[in-house]
């Protein structure tokens, strides 16, 4: 009887959870990887993520190298080991994230947690499928991953303001394509009837190519116009597109401004309740106040 339940014991002891002491490490070892990995106000999560950074450019260099045939021939062997140096590298990387993550399946799910997965995809299915493509693509992927530390370099605000302006002038823009649309389809309509498929002009989406490669001021020149008339249907689609061409770039610029100023405006003084100050501004231009720091 003693000896079961020495046995009974030794097995309740197996059972328990780890100690206190233990559990508390495991937490604080936790805070610190997610401290380096997710932030960047620390010195060892900026030089994080400048050694990411590296790492990510370099390979995506590689990629790229890869596909010079000379390149392959002479050093296919030695940018297939670094690849899978890379590979490992982010797929430890990858899975710190996954455990110290705060919301582990919340991360997992977002945009840069499937990034972060798609960036160590392609070595392990170049292991099935070999020598297919599509994993070339997935390598370049990896650029996307940069994003991610932009806010490293303080772009994050830059990049916050010209996402808003685009989708402020979204509809401007929808409208400013959808009138052009129109205008392809009728020039096209006319140059399908004037030149017909004996000059090239074999279809209307084969003329809607020709108006696009014109309008756009790209000129291919792999079709053109033979008739007279049909040259200066061609000269006024020319006229056409340099008239039109800056209006996207001109409504996105706009938006911007108006998105500067509204950002401006935000930045008021505290004691001359003076607005109009710039985003990097830390001093009130009229009184000399420091100013708030924006959230």
């Amino acid at each position: 009887m003693a000896h079961c339940g020495a046995i009974q014991t030794h097995s309740k002891d197996f059972r328990e959870p780890m100690s206190q002491p233990q559990a508390d490490a495991e937490s604080e070892l936790k805070k610190k990887l997610r401290i380096i990995i997710f932030g960047t106000d620390t010195p060892a999560g900026r030089w994080f993520d400048l050694a990411l950074i590296l790492c990510i450019i370099a390979s995506v260099t590689l990629v790229l190298l890869d596909t010079v045939s000379s390149i392959n021939a002479r050093w296919g062997g030695l940018i297939h080991v670094l690849e899978w140096i890379f590979t490992v590298i982010f797929t430890l990387e990858y899975g710190i994230r996954i455990y110290c993550s705060a919301h582990r399946w919340q991360y997992a799910h977002s945009f840069y947690g499937i990034v972060d997965l798609l960036s160590v995809l392609p070595s392990y299915l170049a292991l099935f499928f070999p020598g297919a493509n599509f994993t070339l693509i997935i390598r370049v992927l990896r650029l996307f991953r940069i994003f991610r530390v932009l806010k490293l370099l303080r772009y994050l605000s830059e990049g916050n303001l010209l996402l808003k302006a685009m989708m402020q002038s979204s509809r401007k823009v929808f409208l400013f394509f959808f009138s052009v649309s129109l205008i392809i389809m009728v020039l096209s309509a006319i140059m399908y009837m004037v030149e017909g498929p004996e000059n090239g002009f074999s279809s209307i989406p084969k003329s809607i190519y020709w108006t696009i490669v014109t309008i756009t001021t790209v000129g291919y020149g792999d079709i053109t116009p033979k008739t007279e008339l049909g040259q200066a249907i061609a000269a006024l689609t020319m006229l056409i597109g340099y008239s039109i061409i800056a209006i996207p770039t001109g409504i996105l610029t706009a938006e911007i401004s108006q998105e500067i100023g509204r950002h401006r405006d935000l930045r008021r003084c505290s004691n001359c309740l003076k607005t109009g100050h710039d985003q990097d501004a830390e001093y009130c231009n009229k009184c000399g106040s420091e100013l708030q720091k924006e959230p």
